[in-house]
């Protein structure tokens, strides 16, 4: 079944109208403690939401492990789940992971339906089928693809969070951005396809007076462009790969992070993941020297940076050898030739590597 993107208008009316266009038998909710008591409450109203199991996690990333799993297991099996049973998703990326994880594995698969709370949950995790947890201190270690059979985005529930979670989800908006471009696609080539907005009108947003409208229209046109990719590619033997822009230093970032103690959001860390393959892009296909440039200031601006040293360099390397997208010893990347232009399977060495944490502590220490 295709997965349905709902864009709602009204939460209330378009989970009604989606539930009761279902045929299923028993009805659970996952939250965790922060959605249970924020998020819950606007879509309580709903008959079907009032009666259903209700079980909530502690919030955060390192809460996404087997043993949160397992619990959520416990709680579908304590309260008659069965392979016909609904299992609404309604958090974050790191709920939607885990209790899209819980429903592909639970009776061989339920069915499940995710309901982004943050922008980060919306535009990455909860759309495109990828389920997980985290396992032996490796980001998303054991997984499974599993597509909900409907994503409901509400820019209503975006309306609380801070700023460091909506720029969290915004780092991933710029790079379906600039996986896009509006030029067709030169022979021989696979681009991601042409739709969303350019990266200049991503980087120009206003954070200091956020729009919520022209954040919406971003949001929905950043979505179609995992959509469409997803839907050439996807268990991501290919084209797919192009959604891990930025993702292979941004993983390694994220795993130190939680090794010294100071973590730091995911889409930060691909923030700053995005510099480096950029940086990478340039110095091993050419990639625009004055768009690299830009996308530096961007990202210091409202991102700051990861402070660690050439004696961390070995452990960053290990995290990224142990990337689940690296099949061989060197590591595996993907990087662009141009905004839009996307080259698969590309591969840097260990001295590539440290020259590109070279070049990322000197343009942000």
């Amino acid at each position: 079944m295709k997965q349905q993107i709902i864009r709602c208008s009204n939460i209330i009316n378009d989970l009604s109208d989606l539930l009761r266009s279902l045929n299923y038998d028993g009805l659970f909710l996952l939250t965790d403690h922060h959605t249970q008591k924020f998020c819950l409450p606007l879509v309580e109203a709903i008959s079907e939401i009032q009666s259903a199991w209700k079980f909530s996690i502690p919030a955060g990333d390192e809460n996404k492990t087997m043993q949160t799993l397992s619990q959520v297991w416990k709680f579908l099996s304590d309260n008659g789940a069965n392979r016909k049973s609904l299992l609404i998703n309604l958090g974050g990326g790191m709920l939607t992971d885990l209790g899209g994880f819980a429903a592909a594995t639970f009776k061989r698969g339920i069915r499940f339906i995710n309901i982004p709370t943050t922008l980060l949950g919306a535009v990455d995790a909860a759309v495109g089928g990828k389920t997980g947890i985290n396992f032996n201190g490796l980001k998303n270690e054991i997984g499974a693809f599993a597509p909900a059979i409907a994503v409901l985005i509400d820019s209503y529930f975006f309306k609380t969070l801070d700023r460091t979670n909506l720029l969290s989800g915004y780092a991933e908006m710029l790079k379906h951005a600039l996986l896009t471009s509006p030029q067709p696609s030169p022979q021989g080539k696979e681009l991601a396809p042409s739709c969303g907005e350019g990266w200049e009108e991503v980087i120009r947003f206003d954070f200091e007076k956020i729009n919520y409208t022209r954040l919406n229209h971003l949001l929905f046109e950043s979505v179609l462009v995992k959509e469409r990719i997803v839907e050439k590619d996807p268990t991501e033997q290919g084209i797919r790969k192009a959604l891990n822009l930025g993702h292979t230093f941004g993983h390694a970032f994220e795993s130190l992070s939680y090794e010294l103690q100071r973590p730091v959001p995911h889409g930060y860390a691909v923030a700053w993941g995005l510099v480096c393959e950029l940086y990478l892009s340039f110095v091993k296909l050419g990639f625009d020297k004055e768009i690299l440039s830009r996308i530096i200031r961007f990202v210091k601006e409202n991102y700051g940076s990861f402070a660690f040293d050439c004696n961390q360099y070995e452990q960053i390397f290990a995290f990224m050898q142990h990337d689940k997208k690296n099949e061989s010893k060197d590591v595996n990347f993907t990087l662009l030739k141009a905004a839009g232009e996307i080259e698969i399977n590309q591969t840097a060495d260990k001295k590539e590597i440290e020259e590109t944490l070279d070049f990322y502590r000197d343009f942000f220490d």
